[in-house]
């Protein structure tokens, strides 16, 4: 088995199954991608609110690939088995005007850089982020002829915000063309159920991803397996504050239910309201609690409560709280 490299020098923000593939590969090989952040170079480690408003939404969400798998045919199965991620450091969201979960509540743009580590992405000094990255856009040439924008998921995959989709895990899109032509790219360094803002940790990563082929299997659309024994959530037993909404329209009470979380947020961990509505976006989880008790169902948003580092008394300070004063300790001495 062999394995390839592509870098991110030609990308496109697209989907189209007439673009040529950069590599061909045969199934069991391995490919190493070089990924851009979702901005694509507009935004950087330096920028400012005002570089999130005026962003180029022609530009952004570009994939590196595509990729021609050999043997891949119309009706066949693409396994992409995700190997590893690794990130360059550095990742943002952002409050986007007018986009997100509650687009018309937002009007200002807000940029929030995140310093990356090996296993958590850093919000501010107290609030860890644990790192699990996965590419938010994934997907194979479509069977429709032209150009389809990259921001919406479809039948071949594309803008999957899928933040299960991490290492170990391996997902199986339905191939429409020969070669199935694979691309790639949008990575996140985290991101919650839902992506609420609109935004996870968008971060440039090298991406590597094993391919292989599953002959017939005539699927409709992508579906996945993740990784044995894998944590679905950043809870890491830390447990988890709710807010729930309830009423007859899902995304209203979706909508509503981020609102309650919003306000618990801004009074209790002293941050503004746009960044609270980016930390929603990167580590608070959207569930449909209950969909079938009509005419009212339930939305519940969960924030993991083990993301707050509280500040802790050392083993030092300890010691010196319980130490008594010198004079009780010798008049004790004395007694005996």
């Amino acid at each position: 088995m062999t394995t390839h490299h592509l870098d991110s020098s030609k990308l496109h923000n697209f989907w189209d199954n007439s673009i040529p593939p950069r590599l061909r590969i045969k199934p069991g090989d391995t490919v190493v991608f070089e990924t851009v952040e979702a901005s694509v170079n507009q935004i950087t480690p330096q920028s400012t609110n005002e570089d999130i408003g005026r962003l180029d939404f022609g530009r952004v969400n570009a994939v590196t690939g595509p990729v021609y798998v050999e043997g891949a045919e119309p009706g066949d199965g693409l396994e992409v088995e995700v190997l590893s991620l690794k990130h360059k450091g550095w990742g943002w969201n952002a409050v986007i005007p007018h986009f997100g979960l509650l687009a018309d509540e937002f009007p200002d743009p807000y940029l929030h850089i995140y310093k990356l580590g090996a296993k958590y992405c850093e919000f501010r000094k107290d609030i860890l982020i644990p790192y699990e990255p996965f590419c938010g856009e994934m997907g194979v040439a479509p069977r429709q002829i032209g150009r389809l924008d990259a921001i919406p998921p479809r039948e071949n995959g594309g803008n999957l915000d899928t933040r299960h989709l991490g290492a170990g895990t391996k997902i199986i899109f339905p191939v429409w063309i020969p070669g199935a032509l694979f691309s790639c790219g949008d990575a996140h360094s985290a991101q919650g159920d839902g992506e609420i803002n609109g935004t996870g940790i968008e971060s440039p990563m090298t991406v590597t991803l094993r391919f292989n082929l599953h002959k017939q299997a005539n699927l409709a659309e992508m579906r996945f397996i993740t990784a044995p024994r894998r944590k679905l959530t950043v809870a890491d037993g830390g447990g988890y504050y709710v807010t729930t909404a309830q009423g007859p329209d899902l995304f209203k009470n979706a909508q509503q239910a981020v609102r309650y979380m919003l306000d618990h947020l801004t009074s209790e961990y002293h941050m503004t309201r746009a960044q609270a509505y980016c930390l929603c976006g990167v580590a608070v989880d959207l569930k449909i609690s209950q969909i079938v008790d009509a005419p009212n169902f339930m939305v519940s948003a969960y924030l993991p409560l083990s993301i707050f580092v509280r500040p802790r008394v050392t083993p030092k300070k300890k010691r010196s709280l319980k130490r008594k004063p010198k004079g009780t300790s010798r008049a004790r001495r004395t007694r005996r």
